[in-house]
């Protein structure tokens, strides 16, 4: 692929900040009112953090993704790396769907299957944004380490409040 104009790069940067942020909204749609009523009252394991952690951290992790997902597509667009943004996509995906299922369905043991299912999605896709890029695969480390510290959470929750 030829060199990629600047105004194609920032459009391809917009685009990706685009799709991480309404996979974002959509888990944020089932959250927030969860979070103020019936999750305040779950039993918890040590280590859970304080309720207002959660925004900035996720902040933080979503714009990681968008920018690790944009330098793999600098690197020759969706076509040269259909395997590594298509991942993307799937683990994308998954992390929309964590919510509804933990805050919407309250269903905890189903929303910890669906984490490790995340989890594993977000391994692959480190693999394959690092063979693209090093930096990518790097990014995607904090996303990752967040994710297997929610699983615990989520487990334990399951377990305390069954």
């Amino acid at each position: 692929m030829s060199e990629m104009t600047v105004g194609r790069q920032a459009v391809g940067l917009i685009v990706c900040v685009l799709v991480v942020f309404a996979a974002a909204g959509l888990g944020g749609l089932f959250t927030k009112e969860a979070v103020s009523d019936w999750y305040r009252d779950l039993a918890k394991p040590w280590g859970t953090p304080p309720d207002w952690v959660f925004g900035p951290v996720w902040t933080a992790l979503y714009i990681l993704m968008a920018a690790a997902a944009w330098l793999v597509w600098r690197k020759g667009g969706f076509s040269a790396h259909r395997l590594a943004l298509g991942l993307f996509l799937v683990q994308l995906a998954l992390n929309a769907a964590w919510s509804p299922i933990f805050f919407g369905l309250g269903a905890f043991g189903w929303a910890f299957v669906e984490i490790c299912v995340l989890w594993a999605a977000i391994l692959a896709t480190m693999i394959v944004f690092t063979r693209a890029s090093a930096l990518a695969g790097c990014m995607m480390l904090p996303y990752i380490l967040w994710v297997t510290w929610a699983a615990r959470l989520n487990f334990w929750i399951w377990r305390l409040n069954r």
